[in-house]
């Protein structure tokens, strides 16, 4: 059965780090100039300062999945506090599940008990889930484009 937490990075790391490796193996481009290497120090200071949310998927208390937000009101909007979405992942052999679906609702009612105003998720251009995101009733409002210099 799967049971859906929130958790803090500290205490799950090690055990989902496994996981971001399949995660970044996936889906990151440029794979040959940019490796993956996570600033934890970072992590785990704006989780110290209340700024980042983890919310786990554990499938027998294994690790399935992960959503991470960083929260703060924002620049242009300061009476305001959002959620934005660092890293988001489900292992293939459950994404058939709704193991998705359900992470994110628990993330969100979560999120709405701390006083988030607005979440937002966004995919990646070559692995897009916008459907999954507008079947949970959210709408596109912005694209980003890169360019490796």
């Amino acid at each position: 059965m799967i049971q859906y937490k929130q958790e803090f990075l500290c205490t799950c790391l090690e055990e989902f780090k496994p996981m971001l490796v399949k995660h970044w193996e996936e889906i990151a481009i440029n794979k040959d100039t940019i490796k993956l290497n996570p600033d934890y120090d970072k992590y785990y200071a704006l989780e110290d300062l209340g700024m980042l949310k983890v919310f786990t998927a554990r499938d027998e208390g294994k690790p399935v999945g992960y959503i991470l937000f960083l929260v703060d009101s924002n620049m242009h909007y300061q009476d305001t506090i959002w959620a934005k979405m660092d890293i988001f992942y489900v292992n293939p052999e459950h994404r058939n599940a709704r193991v998705a679906v359900r992470l994110i609702k628990f993330a969100e009612d979560c999120l709405k008990q701390d006083g988030v105003d607005v979440i937002m998720i966004g995919t990646k251009s070559h692995k897009p889930f916008d459907r999954l995101l507008e079947f949970l009733g959210y709408s596109e409002v912005e694209k980003y484009y890169g360019k490796k210099v």
